[in-house]
């Protein structure tokens, strides 16, 4: 009996002693009435959400979670959620925050503002997006890069680990490809360090990898749309991850989709990767919350910023993002868990970490000083103007947004989530601090490095 069909007769076990539809089952343990279709239809589902399962099954009718545990292969010792938690997969939370903050935008904005101090040269802008997400501030920058350089050629590599952001990610690339025909779009769940080049780092690796070329028909978003729509099964098929030991996920698969519209490839065609001989020399990369804040940092630099530093060109320049805290965001947090410091790593270490790992090279590069005016950005939260007043109460929908953006930017795991959400202290440490402040923001701290010109 594989997992899935030994957690599946576990809830079914569960619904006759309670007496309760599988559907409400779902919704009561992880929020998902169809769990148990999903499940039925051979669907995966997170360590999280089995964890979840079994503790509302514990509270329910008294079956030990540990003894549920035994039941599932999957869940060794390892491999359980407070050994190898990844707070940025959790699909839920990730998309209410996207769309209820201005992070993103203000990210985007400023990284075409970062991008207009370099030189690019012939034949393309060359631009990477480190953990893109859902495409929101890749899009964003996308549109600012064209009104810059409306004619001229880009080269975009987009790594992103998730097949339900890629998806995502490619639902709003057609009208990029309409605005700028001039564009390869290359998307790829390799590592930080294998992507600038397009090549996993073993041979093995290099021999599984499954390159996808795609020249797209037509002139129109919607012809597109509708070609980009039919590469799902492919998505379905070769963009699926799985838990390393150290919790971070790790493509099955390791995978490349070359995207460009097929009416523009005699301009394209120096520009277009080839298996084996794509090359780095980037002009921008972007790494956007790339790493977990408690990650320790040899892992920060060696495995995620250090290989960007090192594809980039003369006179490119690489952008990081991580949160900084010190906002009304932690305090909500710290009045539920008062020594909760999640963010250990400021700019400054990040920057000497990245140079000491560099060595002699690092004289090839320059660590941009910025002051706190200059690296700090604050975005908000998204309420209606009159919602957020010392007169009216704060709606529940307000509530539940940012309580969830604070947990999330904090990365509390699921685990002490669950005992927060158990009575309602949260709801009122969200609304104190909310009313205090008039609205709620976050902070967030952004690092440069750019290499030298060669003149330099």
């Amino acid at each position: 009996m594989d997992d899935t069909q030994a957690l599946l007769e576990q809830i079914e076990h569960s619904c006759r002693r309670l007496k309760m539809a599988q559907s409400t089952f779902g919704r009561l343990a992880v929020n998902d009435g169809k769990l148990v279709q999903r499940l039925q239809q051979g669907g995966r589902v997170t360590v999280q959400t089995v964890e979840r399962v079994h503790r509302f099954i514990e509270e329910q009718d008294g079956t030990s979670a540990s003894a549920l545990r035994s039941g599932i292969k999957g869940l060794r010792a390892e491999l359980r959620p407070e050994h190898n938690f990844r707070f940025y997969d959790n699909r839920q939370k990730y998309l209410m925050f996207v769309n209820t903050t201005t992070e993103k935008q203000i990210i985007a904005d400023r990284a075409v503002q970062e991008m207009s101090d370099t030189q690019p040269v012939p034949p393309a802008i060359r631009l990477f997006d480190g953990g893109a997400g859902d495409g929101t501030a890749l899009a964003r920058m996308l549109r600012g890069l064209h009104r810059r350089h409306p004619w001229v050629p880009f080269y975009v590599v987009v790594k992103e680990i998730s097949m339900e952001n890629i998806r995502l990610t490619l639902e709003k690339m057609p009208d990029r490809l309409k605005e700028h025909p001039a564009t390869v779009l290359v998307l790829t769940n390799l590592k930080y360090a294998e992507a600038p080049n397009l090549q996993p780092d073993t041979p093995a690796g290099a021999s599984a990898m499954v390159w996808h070329e795609v020249g797209l028909e037509g002139t129109s978003a919607g012809q597109f749309e509708e070609q980009i729509q039919q590469l799902d099964p492919f998505l379905a098929k070769n963009w699926q991850a799985s838990i390393a030991p150290s919790g971070n996920p790790m493509y099955r698969t390791p995978t490349v989709l070359v995207l460009y519209r097929k009416d523009h490839h005699f301009t394209l065609d120096p520009i277009i990767p080839r298996r084996g001989y794509a090359h780095a020399d980037f002009d921008f990369a972007l790494l956007s919350q790339p790493y977990r804040a408690n990650a320790p940092l040899a892992f920060k630099t060696s495995k995620v910023i250090t290989p960007l530093v090192r594809a980039l060109r003369p006179n490119g320049k690489v952008m990081g993002v991580h949160s900084h805290g010190n906002d009304p965001g932690l305090e909500i947090i710290r009045k539920i868990w008062p020594n909760e410091s999640p963010f250990q790593t400021g700019r400054a270490a990040i920057m000497q970490a990245v140079s000491d790992e560099l060595g002699s090279a690092a004289r090839d590069y320059h660590f941009h000083s910025l002051s706190d005016e200059q690296a700090l950005f604050r975005y908000d939260i998204r309420t209606l103007p009159t919602e957020i007043n010392e007169h009216t109460p704060i709606g529940s929908s307000t509530l539940f947004a940012a309580w969830n953006a604070a947990s999330y930017v904090a990365q509390i795991e699921d685990g002490r989530l669950a005992k927060a959400l158990s009575n309602d202290r949260y709801l009122e440490a969200t609304r104190e601090v909310l009313q205090r402040h008039q609205g709620l923001w976050f902070n967030d701290e952004i690092y440069l490095i750019s290499r030298r010109s060669r003149l330099n």
